[in-house]
């Protein structure tokens, strides 16, 4: 039966993505309950059956107080006998049906699902983002807004047909069975529903906004903390132990403030309520009992009106809180359409087509970018790399060379010009087959947190555990990957590698990180200080190992240490975001420009690239 319910809903069912999310917080919202629409509507259905059961009940119950006291035992039995078992049959079958069928459908059917659903496509959403993205946040607030928005989402859907829902089907029962048994008893219900509108009105008002802003401010202490753990080698190296618990201590008392003036907001609420349900219960039961006392009411009525404000007494208090939970869960939904309500700014064009490469000619086209700031980066970049031609770049600091890679890649689009990869406008192919084709090692080593062998066959995944550790091997990896042990026990490819790599040394991150583009054999390579972190005895071996991989493909090597691409077939100089010499190694020497001066700075095979002028 459970699987059943669990099952009516597939969170992982194919959709349509969509690039540009609704920004409004309704429309958002039922763009993921959409698959839920029917499930929904039965449980609207349901809830309704099921308070219409609970007045219906009372009414019942009221009637047999009137039933006993207007009869003998005997004479009760006689007549109302068969009518009393099937009130018995119907308390004990029938309302747990409807009870159980209501549950099954919220619990069972919607919670587990709609908030799977949502993690689910918030996460696939954010995935698309471009990398220029996620580098203005905080990785930890991203992912606390991935994994508190759909919780949320899930508690203000729960709270409308568990709570909301019941509420006002109950409180339209209970004005149609005072009604019916004395219109002037309905009088203090509708005026205390008035003031309890009133209420709900003033306490939802301020809800939501305070609950958004103690979202955003336990967001922030997140991005904080998980910013410190993140970066705990510098903490410690820098002995900032204190600097980083004041850092976080000032978001930590920010959280405690909004929550705090969120309480006060319940707190006078509370009080209010108390107020309020005093009254209806002495206005409706006092004055059921002044027309028993002046013979128009029976007992029955007086038994049912008790029985009723009593409790919709205990109701309020649940409501009220389910009314606040719903609107402080919108305010946390609000908090994360922040992000995961983000448009994609980086998509491929309408028209995109997958990259077809043929020879691996790469051409640069006034090739202009600034990251927006109208200086920096690249200024109308002209270059074209051969097939098969391995081109060396270097330069000074901010001179382009990292965003003419980023460009390359696509990880932004240029502000003008263009690429073009064997005569295809990268603008008009799709990221992903682009990347494809496209084998890079950087010089920031960065590894998931799973096993070696994950790392390695994530260049290319269908590979045969023999060629994965034949390309540790070309990288001079397979050997320490054999003695690794994690702390759970796993060892050699088994191993896990922590956080980014965090238990390997900078050059062995660096070798498997080159055995992962080993195995990925793209006809394009780029190399961002590829031998950066290794020593020189290896590094020496993976140069060999380089010059092989090499081996026809269309090479771009930055490096400051010009020894790794001295024997380039061409070293490109960039300035200021322009090309100011080109040629082989030996010409450039020759011509005593900027690459001399550069090659005449070094210090242990490293370009002096802050000092040289």
């Amino acid at each position: 039966m459970f699987r059943y319910f669990e099952n009516l809903v597939d969170p992982y069912a194919p959709y349509a993505q969509d690039d540009t999310p609704p920004q409004r917080l309704l429309p958002f919202l039922w763009a993921y309950a959409r698959p839920f629409w029917r499930v929904l509507a039965v449980s609207i259905v349901a809830a309704i059956l099921v308070a219409a059961v609970e007045v219906w009940l009372i009414h019942a119950l009221g009637r047999v107080v009137d039933i006993l006291s207007n009869g003998t035992p005997a004479e009760v039995w006689d007549q109302y006998g068969w009518a009393m078992i099937g009130l018995a049959v119907f308390i004990l079958v029938i309302r747990p049906a409807l009870q159980g069928l209501d549950v099954l459908l919220l619990n069972n059917a919607i919670m587990p699902n709609l908030g799977t659903l949502i993690r689910w496509r918030a996460h696939s959403h954010v995935l698309r983002q471009s990398v220029g993205w996620f580098e203005d946040d905080f990785a930890g607030r991203i992912a606390n807004r991935i994994m508190q928005t759909p919780p949320a989402a899930g508690e203000a859907v729960f709270q409308v047909f568990d709570a909301i829902t019941f509420a006002v089907a109950y409180s339209v029962g209970a004005l149609i069975l005072l009604s019916n048994a004395d219109p002037r008893l309905a009088l203090p219900l509708i005026l205390w529903l008035g003031f309890y509108a009133a209420l709900v009105r003033w306490t939802m008002k301020r809800v939501g906004p305070a609950s958004k802003a103690a979202s955003d401010a336990r967001s922030a202490v997140t991005g904080r903390v998980v910013d410190a753990y993140t970066n705990m080698q510098s903490v410690k190296l820098f002995a900032h132990h204190d600097r980083e618990l004041a850092y976080a201590k000032e978001a930590i008392e920010g959280a405690r403030e909004t929550f705090a003036a969120e309480m006060r907001i319940f707190t006078r609420m509370d009080v209010t309520l108390t107020l309020l349900n005093g009254f209806l219960i002495v206005a409706v039961v006092g004055w059921a009992i002044a027309l028993w006392m002046q013979g128009s009411a029976s007992v029955g009525i007086v038994a049912a009106a008790t029985a009723l404000t009593l409790r919709l007494n205990a109701m309020t208090g649940w409501i009220m809180w389910a009314l606040s939970s719903f609107f402080r869960a919108l305010g946390v939904v609000s908090e994360g359409m922040e992000t995961i309500a983000q448009p994609i700014a980086l998509t491929d064009a309408p028209d995109a087509r997958p990259l077809v490469l043929k020879e691996g000619r790469i051409a640069l086209k006034g090739l202009t970018h600034h990251y927006g700031r109208g200086s920096g980066g690249l200024e109308g970049l002209d270059l074209t790399i051969a097939p098969g031609e391995k081109v060396g770049l270097i330069g000074r600091s901010g001179a382009g060379k990292s965003t003419l890679v980023k460009l390359m890649l696509r990880f932004y689009d240029a502000e003008g010009g263009r690429i073009e990869i064997d005569g295809q406008d990268i603008a008009h192919v799709t990221q992903e087959s682009l990347r494809r084709q496209i084998g890079m090692v950087s010089q920031e080593a960065s590894l998931m947190h799973r096993s070696v062998r994950d790392n390695i066959l994530y260049g290319r995944p269908e590979a045969s555990e023999d060629e994965m550790i034949a390309a540790a091997k070309r990288a001079e990896a397979h050997e320490f990957i054999l003695d690794l042990e994690d702390p759970e026990g796993r060892r050699g490819y088994d191993a896990h590698v922590g956080e980014r790599g965090v238990k390997l040394s900078g050059g062995q991150r660096q070798r498997v990180s080159l055995a992962r583009v080993i195995l990925k054999d793209a006809p394009i390579l780029v190399l961002d200080e590829a031998t950066s972190a290794l020593d020189s005895e290896v590094e020496a071996a993976i140069q060999e190992t380089l010059y092989g991989v090499m081996e026809g493909k269309t090479v771009i090597a930055i490096a400051h240490r010009l020894s790794t691409i001295a024997h380039m077939d061409r070293i490109v100089v960039l300035d200021q975001g322009r090309i100011v010499e080109q040629g082989p190694h030996a010409a450039l020497l020759a011509q005593n420009g900027l690459y001399a001066r550069f090659w005449a700075h070094q210090s242990g095979g490293f370009i002096g690239t802050e000092a040289a002028e």
